[in-house]
């Protein structure tokens, strides 16, 4: 079953260094572009991490210090790779919780202030553990009835997580051909930042999901203790979470404000 799009959705899987999303870079970008009228732009790219390949992420994916040393930096390529996604949904395969924080982390890096609100987002490794729960290699077989070769390949794994989401599609009746439904059937939480530190609550609060203020409605505890806004921005947090607090302390600034004059 072919997607049913109404703008371009990217498939896309990245190599990395290792899996901290502060810490680690970008060693290898594979994107699949898939357009409403059902046309693909397909692109692998290596990146230059500024950092030697520890041998266990290479074990993994088989990139060495060697293969990237002559290749552009990740500040290089942000404006284009921003441009190719610009306008378009995101899917991949774990993507919601590795692939698109990561990239929105390479990107703050450099610079680029990409605009990720109104993307909507396809995890198909969501959709897949909540109706077979495997991996990518056994969600290939089972779905396309293909081995996957190449396994740990950006460009291999993107390309099965593309054919997955189709032959998904095709075998479960319930699962609408509708981006908006499978973005939301594929969201575990209702995060507000990409590492989940924010969540929405049934009245769309933001909750704060973690620490001693886990539970706690954000604007409340903003107001009542301004110091932890700047323990956030001063702490190891990635730079969307940080973005997302900004968010709400500059919302409820007119209100603290108006208070004082009062």
């Amino acid at each position: 079953m072919n997607l049913n799009l109404d703008r371009p959705i990217i498939f896309f899987d990245l190599e990395t260094t290792g899996t901290d999303i502060l810490k680690d870079r970008i060693v290898e970008i594979s994107l699949i572009k898939v357009n409403p009228d059902g046309s693909e732009f397909e692109r692998t790219r290596r990146i230059n991490p500024e950092c030697p390949i520890p041998p266990e992420a290479t074990a993994v994916h088989g990139i060495k210090d060697e293969d990237v040393a002559n290749e552009p930096k990740f500040s290089q390529v942000a404006h284009s790779l921003s441009d190719i996604f610009s306008g378009c949904d995101i899917a991949g395969f774990n993507s919601n919780r590795f692939d698109v924080p990561m990239l929105d982390q390479e990107f703050q890096r450099a610079g680029v202030k990409f605009d990720f609100t109104q993307v909507r987002f396809v995890d198909v490794q969501t959709i897949f553990h909540k109706k077979e729960p495997r991996n990518l290699i056994a969600a290939y077989k089972f779905y396309c009835d293909k081995d996957l070769e190449g396994a740990h390949s950006a460009n291999a794994d993107i390309r099965a997580t593309y054919e997955v989401l189709k032959s998904q599609l095709d075998r479960y009746s319930d699962l609408e051909n509708d981006i908006t439904f499978l973005s939301e059937y594929s969201s575990h939480t209702r995060n507000v930042d990409f590492m989940g530190r924010l969540i929405y609550n049934d009245d769309h609060k933001e909750v704060i999901n973690f620490g001693k203020y886990k539970g706690k409605i954000a604007e409340d505890v903003l107001k009542r203790d301004p110091s932890y806004y700047s323990w956030i921005l001063n702490g190891d947090f990635a730079q969307n979470t940080k973005d997302a607090f900004t968010a709400i302390y500059n919302r409820i600034k007119p209100i603290k404000k108006e208070n004082k004059d009062a």
